[in-house]
């Protein structure tokens, strides 16, 4: 084997590993990508970014809750039409949990709306065409106690 083919085939190897590096660097776990997709639900609903919340939600989701002894349910568009962009909340949020199992994944969130009430949100995620999207979102509350202004 001659210096140039020596050479050229060190090249050809570098750029392969290289590449293949670059594209585990550059990859998200699924973990980390279902982490980003909650995060774009609490901060879309907080900072009035309904883009956000489309790029979280798969187009065909539904929310379900109980309300006056009966099961509410509204369509993710019902949903996202209520946030108004650029319209910022005082509400915060945080994932509790996540987890996953091959293609499907449930994930636990809270979010607390000062002086009103504190949601629970369960969600079923599923990743479909190579993307994580909530498909499903149920929730509850438990109301908080009124603070008073002086």
């Amino acid at each position: 084997m001659n210096f140039s083919t020596k050479y050229f085939l060190t090249v050809i190897f570098s750029i392969i590993v290289l590449n293949g590096y670059a594209q585990t660097k550059n990859t998200k776990s699924d973990f980390e990508q279902i982490t980003e997709i909650l995060t774009d639900y609490i901060e879309g609903t907080k900072n009035g970014e309904p883009d956000r919340l489309r790029r979280a939600f798969h187009k065909d989701f539904n929310l379900y809750t109980i309300t006056k002894d009966s099961l509410w349910i509204r369509s993710g568009e019902q949903y996202i039409s209520n946030i108004k962009a650029g319209e910022k909340s005082n509400r915060t949020g945080r994932i509790i949990f996540i987890d996953i199992e091959k293609d499907a994944a449930i994930a636990k969130a809270e979010i607390v709306v000062p002086n009103w009430r504190t949601f629970i949100d369960y969600f079923l995620i599923l990743k479909y065409q190579d993307a994580w999207k909530i498909v499903h979102k149920s929730y509850s509350w438990r109301e908080l106690p009124k603070i008073e202004k002086k």
